[in-house]
């Protein structure tokens, strides 16, 4: 008896360092009649970059990107539908997802969302109709209606795509005291002054950057332990750095750089961005030249290339890190697949695996919290 708990003790060790070498995260796809059904499960072998093959969870509408409140208990989609809609769901502990509810995401086109860090709100980008909404999240993880709305205005300089506003992307700062909503219409980023308690963003002038006209921001990525903040331009295929005054929510432009080789030549754009947890690399996809763009980040914030490399898919739509940093995974939307890439820990350098997993129209990938 005496061996029991000593026994007890190191299986259940075991068990944990079993659990800690995978990596489970969710693939939101484009839907239709003979392919992709909705959100997707798979599990990254974190010693090997091997992935499992994909298993469908939730049957929903062109659930184009995904969050993950912070404990991993439930998941939001944004139905990238019109009128827009956003999924509630709860993690179930072998993965499964349990639907909750719907919400109206205020407007059509939603194509992306975001949890503040205290796990209060969800944050939404329509890009249809060019706004964005906040929508609080209950105890039990359902989302209720939004307790927040604001319609962007305005126009750049393409009329073919920039007669009007576009809101892209939406996230807050880690403080939870800013939010910044990226809109491909109207060349801004425009800030917002931000209360978690109450659901409100008022917008704020001094928080609001801008690119150079008709640049078309999509994302932004903001530095783990720096104050910098990226901003990938999908019309013009570069990315913007920005000084950010944590006090003020100010954006200070550093510089801005090409994601594509200077001899290409074809038709490209970028979407996704991503600081690599160490904050030492960055990196943002092509679509049309089908790479990945790696950056060395400088003390100043600013960007160095470091290469190119081919995601072996067409349509890089979205891309993620694993939350270790040792795996890339992109996503390929019209090859229908997701690769792995070994990131080099010294040299930020991207190294093809192997590891391929099929899965219809893949969007977005996100990894739950460790």
């Amino acid at each position: 008896m005496k061996l029991l708990r000593p026994l007890t003790s190191l299986l259940a060790l075991i068990s944990t360092a079993a659990l800690a070498a995978d990596a489970p995260f969710y693939v939101g796809t484009y839907t239709k009649p003979d392919g992709s059904k909705g959100i997707y499960r798979c599990v990254l072998d974190l010693e090997t970059g091997k992935l499992s093959a994909g298993t469908l969870v939730a049957e929903t509408p062109s659930p184009s990107f995904l969050a993950v409140r912070p404990g991993g208990r439930f998941l939001y989609a944004a139905n990238e539908t019109d009128p827009g809609e956003v999924s509630a769901y709860a993690i179930a502990a072998d993965g499964a997802l349990k639907f909750l509810n719907k919400q109206s995401a205020k407007g059509g086109g939603t194509c992306h969302i975001s949890v503040d860090p205290a796990g209060k709100n969800v944050l939404i980008a329509n890009y249809g109709t060019g706004s964005v909404a906040v929508l609080p999240i209950k105890a039990d993880g359902s989302l209720a209606g939004a307790s927040a709305f604001d319609q962007h205005t305005g126009s750049s300089a393409d009329p073919a795509r920039q007669k009007e506003p576009h809101a892209h992307s939406i996230y807050t700062d880690p403080a939870a005291k800013f939010v910044y909503a990226c809109d491909l219409g109207t060349d801004k980023i425009n800030g917002y002054r931000f209360d978690a308690a109450k659901g409100t963003i008022t917008p704020d002038e001094t928080a609001t950057g801008t690119v150079a006209p008709g640049s078309g921001p999509r994302h932004l990525a903001l530095h783990p332990k720096q104050d910098f903040a990226y901003v990938i331009n999908e019309m013009l295929s570069t990315i913007t750095a920005f000084k950010r005054n944590p006090a003020s929510g100010a954006l200070s432009e550093i510089g801005t750089i090409s994601t594509l080789p200077a001899d290409f030549s074809g038709n490209s754009s970028t979407a996704e961005i991503f600081v690599h947890p160490s904050g030492k690399f960055l990196y943002g996809s092509n679509r049309g030249h089908d790479t990945i763009a790696a950056f060395a980040i400088e003390n100043d914030g600013g960007l160095n290339l470091i290469g190119h490399t081919p995601i072996g898919g067409k349509v890089p739509r979205n891309f993620a890190i694993d939350p270790t940093g040792r795996w890339l995974l992109a996503a390929g939307q019209e090859s229908g697949d997701i690769t792995v890439f070994k990131i080099d820990a010294d040299t930020g350098k991207l190294a093809p695996t192997g590891g391929r997993v099929e899965i219809g129209a893949p969007v977005c990938i996100i990894f739950t919290p460790r």
